[in-house]
């Protein structure tokens, strides 16, 4: 069963921007910056009659023209059991419409309703058990101010991932152009 989300790909130049969030945070798990993304709807394992059902339902996705994604500071999830450090996107409408027409689409194909809230972000590394709290606000404050990072979109990737406990490597499968 094949590991699946939708999600949009980061180009590089914001990827090598990225990389400067990059290190001197104990018991981070660092993503390489070619498999940064901004996940749309993770669909998990998925049999591969209901992954050939996205694809269709994916290639049915309605015309838009690209979009901007902005990604604005850092932040962590997981509060006092801090498990991610992630580059925050800047909410936008268009961003919103775009991930409730996944779920749409996804669930017309047989995946199961996606229950946490839709939080748009790149996510830079997994953190293991010894990143406290202290530690990623420590880290937090201590880090480079974040520029603004933008970046235009005009495509949807169907990426696959192996089973592991997240973080890559990813493989895009497919591509859904935006127009």
């Amino acid at each position: 069963m094949p590991r699946l989300f939708t999600g949009l790909a980061v180009p590089p130049a914001v990827a090598d921007a990225l990389k400067a969030y990059q290190g001197g945070l104990p018991g981070a798990r660092w993503i390489e910056p070619g498999d940064f993304h901004v996940t749309l709807r993770f669909l998990g394992d998925v049999e591969v009659t209901v992954a050939d059902d996205v694809v269709e339902a994916l290639a049915e996705m309605r015309v838009r023209p690209p979009l901007t994604v902005t990604l604005d500071g850092l932040g962590i999830f997981g509060g006092d059991r801090p498990r991610a450090l992630y580059a925050a996107v800047v909410a936008d409408p268009a961003l919103t419409d775009l991930q409730a027409e996944q779920e749409r689409l996804v669930r017309r194909a047989g995946v199961e309703p996606e229950r946490r809230k839709f939080t748009p972000h790149v996510t830079l590394a997994r953190l293991r058990r010894d990143a406290t709290p202290e530690a990623t606000a420590m880290y937090l404050s201590q880090a480079p101010v974040f520029a603004p990072l933008a970046f235009a979109v005009d495509r949807v990737t169907l990426f696959s991932a192996r089973d592991s406990t997240g973080g890559g490597p990813y493989v895009a499968e497919a591509d859904f152009p935006f127009a």
